[in-house]
């Protein structure tokens, strides 16, 4: 009797592995699954998986032996060492021609060390970042692949059908050579930090700004849903303000203890920009906003020395709110446009080959920033695939442009209110700063030639030169 042979085999029985490993499986696949400790596969075999297309293995030699050939196999495990712990023993187990597939959150310069290493076997490694939590493993994720473009052929039948699907088709896509998978899932987390800070911003703006209770300002987030701003952090912003407690009957929200954590992506995504010159300021301020909520006992001793406490803003809540909206519809826009930016650089600078339209297409579904202004930005791209920032596409600018003074506004009467708003603030500056051609740098410059002799340019005369200041 013939032994069945899986379509793709997935490592890892996690969330996010057992959730995609079920979309697969619907999508017409038959899954080979194995899982470090034997518990969970055994567990998820009696349940979900129970009477369905899965091949439980208890050793990773009878799983990589249940597959057919091109071995396809995902790897949806914490990402760092346990990367490269399995891959030292499943790698022998291979042939060539077989593909692996990480789908965990690696940093992108781990996935290029590893595609070294793998692609000198013969096998090829593929960097996938996947985006949408457990709901979209489960139901269709947004899947960025990067590395060998043969090697994507051969799992791409697969992972589109898994992958969430708009009207411009599936939300998966060859993002790009080497490490561009990674390297795109880390960058889309980065603009995740971002959003979610101006939406904590903008909540505590309507709740200790204007007094708001939690159930208005979930009225307002169902209201931003509903036009331009419409997106799932906004949509679920909207759910969480309405959850109740059962055991007090408060709004769940304002139980919770304001200190945010993170796993680290959002901080690479701030380096990387650092290594290749790109600002990314609201990115950066959303990360040093959870780290900065994490000093919970300095915070309480300060608040007591420092004073400073917020007060209202003194103005009529319908003229914020409205404010509101577009200050935050510009913040958002302009996270965006540093993400992108840093990608367009990233994809020169490492040959990645990125096309940005289709990075904007595929986070459109599935992913965690997907939003209805998404459409526009990959039209952009569509219209002028080389341009490196949206700031250079008049549409682009005219809308942030209507955003702008709302924006201006938000940011002044947040701050005259002793409201912290440094993702807000920090979009704001970043605008500015481009809006001008000569910056305060050059006072900067003069300083460095002055203790450091850097030599400095000058308008008036071509050259590089160096000033005497105490003659």
């Amino acid at each position: 009797m013939k032994t069945m042979k899986a379509d793709v085999g997935l490592v890892g029985l996690a969330v996010m592995g057992r959730n995609l490993a079920l979309n697969i499986e619907e999508k017409g696949f038959s899954v080979a699954v194995f899982n470090r400790h034997p518990a969970p596969t055994a567990e998820f075999m009696g349940g979900e998986a129970a009477g369905r297309r899965f091949l439980p293995a208890n050793s990773l030699r009878e799983f990589v032996g249940s597959l057919c050939r091109p071995r396809r196999i995902i790897l949806m495990i914490k990402s760092g060492k346990p990367v490269d712990d399995i891959l030292a023993v499943i790698l022998p187990m291979l042939s060539r021609g077989d593909v692996v597939m990480d789908g965990g959150n690696s940093n992108y310069h781990d996935t290029e060390r590893r595609q070294k290493v793998v692609i000198a076997t013969g096998i090829s490694f593929v960097g996938m970042g996947v985006s949408g939590g457990e709901f979209g493993a489960r139901f269709g994720p947004s899947i960025m692949p990067g590395g060998d473009r043969e090697a994507y052929l051969k799992i791409r039948r697969i992972i589109e059908k898994a992958a969430a699907r708009t009207e411009d088709g599936p939300c998966c896509t060859f993002v790009g050579k080497s490490s561009a998978g990674h390297f795109t899932k880390m960058v889309h987390n980065g603009i995740e930090y971002a959003v979610m800070q101006i939406l904590a911003e903008a909540w505590d703006i309507m709740t200790t700004g204007l007094g708001m209770k939690t159930a208005e300002a979930r009225e307002v987030f169902g209201k931003w849903n509903a036009g331009p701003l419409s997106s799932y952090l906004v949509e679920i912003s909207e759910k969480v303000l309405g959850k109740i407690d059962p055991i007090t009957g408060r709004p769940l929200v304002e139980l919770i203890s304001g200190i945010a954590a993170q796993k680290g992506t959002g901080k690479w995504t701030t380096e990387a920009a650092l290594d290749l010159g790109v600002p990314v300021p609201t990115i950066t301020a959303a990360v040093d906003a959870r780290i900065i909520s994490g000093h919970r006992s300095l915070r309480e001793e300060a608040s007591r020395t420092i004073g400073g406490a917020s007060v209202r803003i003194k103005a009529p809540r319908a003229k914020v709110l409205a404010e509101l909206m577009k200050a935050v519809r510009g913040a958002t826009l302009l996270s965006y446009a540093q993400g992108l930016h840093l990608l367009a650089r990233a994809s020169k600078e490492y040959g990645y080959g990125i096309r940005l339209s289709e990075v904007c297409r595929i986070w459109k579904g599935g992913c965690i920033i997907r939003a209805r202004e998404l459409d526009m930005l990959m039209q952009v791209f569509k219209t002028r695939p080389v341009i490196e920032h949206l700031f250079q596409s008049r549409r682009f600018s005219s809308t942030v442009r209507a955003c702008v003074p709302r924006l201006r506004l938000v940011v002044e009467r947040a701050v005259s209110a002793s409201l912290p708003v440094p993702a807000l603030s920090s979009a704001l500056a970043y605008r500015d700063s481009f809006a001008r051609v000569r910056l305060p740098a050059n006072l900067t410059q003069a300083q460095r030639d002055y203790f450091g002799a850097h030599t400095f340019e000058r308008t008036d005369r071509k050259g590089v030169f160096h000033e005497d200041w105490e003659s």
